[in-house]
């Protein structure tokens, strides 16, 4: 009788290792799991995943004009997707002004977006939005030799002020709703704004703290003075269009576990972003 009950529990015993051994594989496997059927399947199948991307935003993602090759934050993270799929990747331009019409057009024009795409309510409407990779807020950059004449948001918001942003976005949003008196000069690129504003075209370039110390760094005749205390909150995530949950899913898992294994720490400290999660 003693027998059998301590053969019972030795095998529960082993069958309980055994488990905990799977569980640890699992849970220590960097890949997530693919469905065999939907989006998933259909990027799997075709070899190749699609991002959009606007080039335009260091150090997050930009198109390198000579070379025509892309680099940033974005595009690595974007890359460390495709290989965690264990398929391709090619980038599709895009812009602010029609970055929504792009990710929902019918046929896609790729499968997501990335680089710089601030989550708001309004896209999460219209779009699926995955979970957060970087900390962002607005601020704003200027001349050094005038960064004293600017200590708040009242300093900027005068007729006086020449405030540049690129059209389309959440900058030119910004500017239009809280610099109500100031003058806007809305201009089409947004990587030539620094300089412009550097040279006198324009006095203040709204951007975002995630931008800002990349130009600041490499242009000494720029500073961002309140780039400590950004006028806003939010987050930075990658866009897709709705219906297309399981690779919502495939996304939010591979965030989840770069910010887990500090991946995404070290890239944050590659391009001197700030890591906050």
């Amino acid at each position: 009788m003693y027998q059998r009950i301590l053969k019972t529990w030795l095998l529960i015993a082993a069958l309980s290792i055994i488990a905990a051994v799977i569980f640890i594989k699992c849970s220590d496997d960097t890949t997530p799991d693919v469905p065999d059927k939907g989006k998933v399947a259909e990027i799997k199948e075709r070899g190749v995943i699609l991002f959009g991307t606007t080039g335009d935003y260091r150090p997050l993602s930009f198109l390198e004009p000579e070379k025509g090759e892309y680099w940033g934050f974005g595009i690595d993270l974007a890359k460390v997707m495709a290989e965690k799929l264990g398929v391709g990747i090619t980038f599709i331009q895009t812009s602010w002004p029609t970055l929504t019409a792009d990710v929902l057009a019918v046929p896609q024009k790729f499968d997501l977006a990335i680089g710089g795409i601030t989550i708001t309510d309004e896209r999460r409407e219209l779009m699926l939005m995955s979970e957060g990779y970087l900390s962002n807020g607005k601020t704003f950059i200027c001349r050094a030799s005038e960064a004293a004449r600017y200590q708040s948001l009242e300093d900027l918001d005068k007729h006086e002020v020449r405030v540049m942003v690129n059209p389309g976005g959440l900058n030119e949003k910004f500017a239009n709703e809280r610099l109500p008196h100031s003058t806007i000069i809305v201009h089409p690129k947004n990587e030539e704004i620094p300089s412009l504003v550097a040279e006198g075209k324009a006095d203040v370039m709204i951007t975002e703290i995630t931008e800002a110390p990349y130009y600041i760094q490499t242009d000494t005749r720029l500073a961002a003075p309140l780039l400590d205390k950004p006028f806003t909150q939010s987050e930075i995530g990658v866009l897709m269009q709705k219906g297309q949950d399981d690779l919502l899913e495939v996304v939010n898992t591979i965030i989840h576990q770069m910010k887990s294994d500090g991946s995404l720490r070290q890239l944050c400290e590659k391009y001197g972003l700030v890591y906050s999660y």
